[in-house]
């Protein structure tokens, strides 16, 4: 009979937030080692499938990097990285758009609809949502840099994912986008994610990592952040507490909240349940960074 009290209390504590966020749009970022582990990927959508359930509007916007890293070794493609992105050469971009857009996309799709939810790919073979153009990025010097075929969203197709949303279905958005032309590109899925949530206007943006959030001491978990400011986060950066990867992530995090976004959340993806307990409960599992 104890245990039965203590979950009803946890439904309880639960219920506050499921009204407050009860038909909001929330988008959720995965990519990385993450989708490499089935059952850390089962359980995030067994959460994604639940905030459906309740009324939250979730929209899941998705990397593959492993995934295509492999189908490029079975090709014989040798990978190369510029600042960190993909150098995307049309051999390349096959494999992008077959892996990404086809393959782990529709992977996606089947596992949410095996839990009971409802989703829709939105990809090249069905329907693009995302368009952009080739990416300009410079070295130290000031040189342009030749990324090949990578490019940023410019602009996003909010009706048709909107209109999935209102029919209870879960998009699912692979990064990748095209030109105006129709030349495809490859994204990152960082950006990708956050161009959504800003033309979304977005109650939250929930970014996977591998890591439990924003910590005083990278090295050490305990010292996780719960919830900052946009000025506190600056400074954390500024102190050099921030470092490495996590710097452009949290940069990128105020960027959107700029952009109109209410909330960005980085969590530990590997966590069993990580989405609901940082999204159902008062305290959260990672680190919530908020305008002011």
């Amino acid at each position: 009979m104890q245990e039965a009290i203590q979950k009803a209390d946890t439904l309880i504590e639960a219920l506050q937030w499921i009204r407050k966020f009860r038909g909001k749009i929330t988008v959720i970022k995965l990519g990385g080692s993450i989708m490499e582990d089935e059952r850390a990927m089962a359980h995030l959508l067994l959460d994604v499938v639940f905030m459906e359930s309740v009324g939250m509007r979730p929209v899941v916007v998705h990397g593959g990097g492993a995934a295509i890293s492999r189908a490029m070794a079975e090709a014989g493609l040798e990978p190369k990285f510029v600042l960190g992105r993909r150098y995307t050469d049309a051999n390349v971009l096959a494999v992008v758009e077959r892996v990404l857009a086809g393959e782990v996309n529709r992977r996606i799709v089947e596992e949410i609809d095996s839990l009971g939810g409802r989703a829709e790919g939105l990809n090249f073979q069905t329907r693009n949502v995302l368009f952009g153009e080739p990416l300009k990025l410079k070295d130290a010097a000031g040189a342009e840099l030749d990324l090949g075929r990578v490019g940023r969203v410019t602009r996003v197709d909010r009706d048709s994912i909107e209109d999935l949303c209102r029919r209870w279905v879960v998009p699912v958005i692979p990064s990748m986008c095209a030109t105006e032309d129709g030349q495809k590109l490859n994204v990152n899925a960082d950006t990708a994610a956050t161009a959504v949530a800003q033309a979304l206007g977005a109650d939250k943006l929930v970014f996977l990592s591998d890591v439990n959030g924003v910590r005083r001491d990278r090295n050490d978990p305990d010292s996780l952040v719960h919830s900052l400011t946009a000025a506190e986060a600056r400074a954390l950066i500024d102190s050099g507490a921030v470092e490495a990867g996590m710097i452009p992530k949290v940069q990128a995090c105020l960027e959107t909240l700029e952009n109109g976004v209410g909330k960005i959340h980085i969590i530990d993806g590997r966590l069993r349940h990580s989405l609901l307990l940082e999204v159902y409960t008062s305290r959260g599992v990672g680190t919530e960074i908020v305008r002011g």
